[in-house]
């Protein structure tokens, strides 16, 4: 089972709840804390993010930005959190005017991980192998 960390910052201009709300759209078991750098917190399943990339049809993007994230033994992505507060997933770079969402994924497994959360698509069809 993979660890989900997920960090976040929250500036003075920000609401901390719309912040948090914004989060858990995208990962709602997670378990935020506030700190002085902004929130923090865990999860243990990709279930929503991977049914909302569906949805939104962005299965290739996402498997691109999984897999460019991905080192021996965990994945490092970035979302929007403004896209976020509207229950939607685009990703991003790391440093952004407002900040971004960070998520790192523990796994022992990276690439089969990425496999079950973004699969491999031809001419846009899900294809499990």
């Amino acid at each position: 089972m993979p660890k989900v960390m997920i960090s976040c910052p929250v500036y003075p201009s920000e609401d901390p709840d719309k912040v948090s709300a914004a989060i858990l759209r995208i990962f709602p078991d997670a378990v935020l804390e506030a700190s002085e750098k902004g929130l923090h917190g865990t999860c243990e399943s990709l279930g929503e993010f991977s049914r909302m990339i569906r949805r939104q049809k962005i299965l290739d993007t996402a498997r691109s930005v999984l897999l460019r994230g991905t080192s021996s033994d965990r994945i490092v992505f970035y979302l929007n959190k403004q896209v976020a507060t509207v229950g939607k997933v685009s990703f991003t770079e790391e440093r952004t005017i407002l900040g971004s969402i960070r998520v790192t994924v523990e796994n022992p497994e990276p690439s089969v991980l990425v496999d079950s959360v973004a699969p491999f698509t031809v001419d846009g069809q899900e294809v499990r192998i």
